[in-house]
């Protein structure tokens, strides 16, 4: 498979082509005032060693030249470099709230960025460790299956927000029953749901789902973000003001913490507050450490082989061929009769 790594460089094979048409036009033009000037045969036989041939073929070699040192410069990538390696890790599934709730600014930028800076933190450290990414608000989705991939984790991370799920809630019992169905099959392996969350449970069972997966061997964890004042909840239709209720008060979000500890207990994880973020992670990281690793599958890392290297050279080559050959008929190499047909 073929790719380039800078394609806006490929823009420039515009002034190619108006490069081409330019010259054409040139040769059109010439041969107009040649008409006009005289008989183009007699003019051929007192120009003997002109050569048409010849300026083509160099134009030729310098447009081509030209166009690979465009696509040089775009890098053009192809074929696939593959390390197989063993690593030992856990499955970890991380059920992100995306409700609109997760949008109130009690905590900086607001809650939902800053439980992705604290999840990006979570992939970049657990490169041993295979990840899936659930989102859920009244409803529950995944978002990324099972991966070792953290490059693809963070672009499935950096897509997610509140608009993907039009039904609000936060249906906590649904993410973690989906995220039980995210993991392989395969036995021995140390597994965790990770949910989350504001804590504002408007469909409950979330406990009875975390002990449900705690019986399959499945621990979870609640994090829980959100200040201790509240603060009210954007209105995604209209900008710059917040969510009021039937009453026409603004809405305040809470952050539940006890409904978080119930569900971190019933799944045999631990609750973790999200005030600060860099305790938050340590003691996100201390908890999964205690799970118990085992041998993962081999993982597969394909990268593309840089090519350019190769089109330079072609465009080097052309180059060359360009400064050796002149517009007019060498009479030393006559005799090879290159650019004429035999009689």
């Amino acid at each position: 498979m073929l790719r380039f790594q800078d394609p806006q460089y490929l823009y420039l094979l515009l002034l190619i082509i108006v490069w081409a048409a330019i010259y054409v036009l040139s040769c059109i033009a010439r041969k107009r005032r040649l008409k006009r000037f005289g008989d183009p045969n007699l003019l051929k036989a007192l120009m003997p060693d002109a050569s048409l041939k010849r300026q083509h073929l160099k134009f030729g070699l310098g447009l081509f030249a030209a166009t690979m040192l465009i696509l040089a410069l775009a890098r053009p990538q192809m074929g696939l470099t593959v390390d197989n390696e063993k690593k030992q890790g856990i499955e970890a599934v991380i059920a992100l709230d995306i409700s609109n709730s997760m949008m109130a600014e009690d905590v900086a930028p607001n809650r939902l960025d800053c439980a992705k800076q604290l999840i990006t933190s979570l992939i970049d450290r657990m490169d041993n460790d295979k990840v899936a990414l659930v989102v859920f608000a009244g409803e529950a989705y995944n978002q990324m299956p099972m991966t070792s991939d953290g490059i693809s984790a963070s672009m499935f991370l950096d897509a997610i927000n509140p608009t993907m799920i039009t039904k609000q809630g936060t249906a906590i019992a649904e993410a973690i029953n989906l995220s039980t169905k995210c993991f392989s099959k395969k036995d021995g392996i140390g597994r965790a749901i990770i949910v989350i969350t504001d804590g504002e449970d408007h469909e409950g069972g979330a406990e009875k789902a975390a002990r449900d997966a705690a019986k399959q061997g499945i621990r979870t964890f609640v994090i829980g973000v959100g200040g201790s004042s509240g603060a009210p909840v954007p209105d995604p239709a209209n900008r710059g003001k917040y969510i009021t209720n039937r009453s026409g008060q603004t809405v305040i979000s809470h952050l539940n913490k006890d409904m978080c500890r119930s569900i971190a207990k019933a799944g045999s994880g631990a609750f973790i507050y999200l005030s600060n973020a860099p305790s938050a992670r340590e003691q996100l990281f201390a908890q999964l450490d205690k799970i118990k690793k085992s041998d993962m599958s081999s993982v597969v890392y394909s990268s593309y082989d840089e090519q350019f290297q190769w089109v330079a050279l072609l465009a080097l080559i052309a180059l060359i061929a360009d400064a050796i050959i002149m517009e007019r008929k060498n009479h030393v190499l006559r005799r090879l009769n290159l650019f004429k047909k035999r009689r």
